[in-house]
């Protein structure tokens, strides 16, 4: 499947239903779900299910959606990365949650900056947030130092950071 996006040692492509055991092994650990607010995955087809209603979903509505990171040097899956239209704020959302191996690479930043700048450069965007828990110091970190996005405040208890006008995107081209 053709690659959305590519950094120097990342790759990020569609979900198809094949990523699912990944997927699941992503949101069914406990490392990785203390940051987020989703419950754990129970099994792979729950996994699969997900993938179907929500990121290839979005694709076929919004015309982008989160996707499948892939590591360049080896083509092993590390998880997703990515834009998200959230329909309960009409916002686009950048984000990023890797198998905890990963954690640590500067992965993360690299995921985050090519989406950030493929919404601007490809789909037109003039706005997207970053969304964090307050426990969550490396993401806070890359949402604010990495990408440029602003505090705005704070949103169902998470910091809310966002990025929209040209002389940020400019720093971003970089």
């Amino acid at each position: 499947m053709e690659a959305i996006l590519e950094t120097d040692r990342l790759l990020l492509r569609p979900y198809v239903e094949e990523d699912a055991e990944t997927f699941f092994e992503l949101n069914s650990d406990p490392r990785v779900l203390r940051f987020v607010s989703e419950q754990q995955l129970l099994n792979v087809e729950q996994a699969r299910q997900i993938l179907v209603d929500h990121p290839i979903a979005a694709y076929r509505k919004h015309g982008f959606g989160r996707g499948a990171c892939i590591l360049r040097s080896t083509g092993q899956q590390i998880d997703f990365a990515g834009l998200k239209y959230l329909e309960e704020l009409d916002e686009v959302d950048v984000a990023y949650r890797l198998l905890p191996a990963y954690w640590g690479q500067g992965l993360a930043t690299d995921a985050a900056l090519a989406s950030v700048r493929y919404g601007f450069d490809n789909l037109g965007l003039k706005k997207i947030i970053g969304l964090a828990m307050p426990e969550n110091v490396a993401s806070i970190r890359v949402l604010e130092k990495r990408t440029a996005l602003h505090r705005r405040g704070v949103l169902f208890g998470a910091p809310v950071f966002e990025i929209y006008d040209e002389s940020v995107r400019s720093v971003l081209r970089g």
